[in-house]
């Protein structure tokens, strides 16, 4: 099994969805969250808050930085992950095409690096 990052590509308005818009992605995420649970490939899912409230630290010679606000300044941005275990990327791709349909937003699939696997 190799582990698998769906990340969820949010819209950079910011705007929140209307209740009765909401709901029915609500219902759909949480059902693909109990097939992934059932099938053995849920490791963990979360939401995150918008790109504002994010802090960034960077390295610059011998200090480290720190800054409000995102990292990159985008039309899109991360909205919330999943990170799942699967057999290849075709099963993968399977989970994120489930996310797809249920966030009804893109969904970026990436393979994490095996364990102990160096930066190139």
């Amino acid at each position: 099994m190799r582990y698998y990052l769906l990340s969820v590509q949010q819209p950079g308005d910011g705007t929140p969805l209307p209740p009765d818009r909401l709901e029915p992605i609500a219902r759909d995420v949480k059902a693909v969250d109990e097939e992934m649970r059932a099938a053995g490939a849920w490791v963990f899912v979360g939401g995150l808050h918008p790109p504002s409230t994010a802090t960034v630290v960077r390295h610059d010679g011998d200090e480290l930085v720190i800054t409000d606000g995102p990292y990159v300044e985008g039309k899109e941005h991360v909205g919330g992950l999943a990170i799942v275990a699967a057999a290849d990327l075709d099963e993968a791709l399977d989970w994120g095409r489930r996310y797809a349909r249920a966030t009804r937003l893109p969904i970026e699939v990436r393979p994490f690096r095996e364990p102990g696997g160096h930066l190139e």
